[in-house]
């Protein structure tokens, strides 16, 4: 499985090019903030085994007021680090390897910071 390449991001990592995504549109679940925010990556150069990464939060287009975040390049670092240490292997082929991360990983994530959401939007 490979991700599109349109819409995605170039990111190094030890050595190594990861091309990362969040998915362009929500899906239903996603936009009614019933499912968690997502993002996917793989390896830019070679094919195989692609990272699915859940979040404690929304996507900042759901169409419900909740709690969102934005990716931002220093998640998506320490999100690879964490998944290369819970034993996914890039370079290894099959099924999706996925991460659900919680609000305590995501603070150990970023240094003892406390994760940055922003303030829920109510759409009128």
């Amino acid at each position: 499985m490979a991700i599109p390449k349109k819409g995605s991001r170039l990111i190094t990592v030890d050595g190594a090019r990861f091309r990362w995504r969040v998915r362009r549109k929500p899906t239903y679940c996603q936009g009614n903030s019933w499912g968690p925010m997502m993002f996917a990556m793989e390896l830019a150069d070679t094919l195989g085994r692609v990272l699915l990464v859940s979040l404690p939060c929304s996507r900042p287009d759901a169409w419900w007021g909740e709690r969102t975040m934005a990716i931002r390049p220093a998640l998506v670092t320490a999100t690879i680090r964490t998944a290369l240490g819970h034993g996914w292997d890039p370079r290894q082929a099959g099924n999706a390897f996925e991460l659900a991360l919680t609000d305590e990983d995501l603070t150990e994530l970023m240094n003892g910071q406390p994760p940055a959401y922003d303030a829920p939007f109510m759409r009128r």
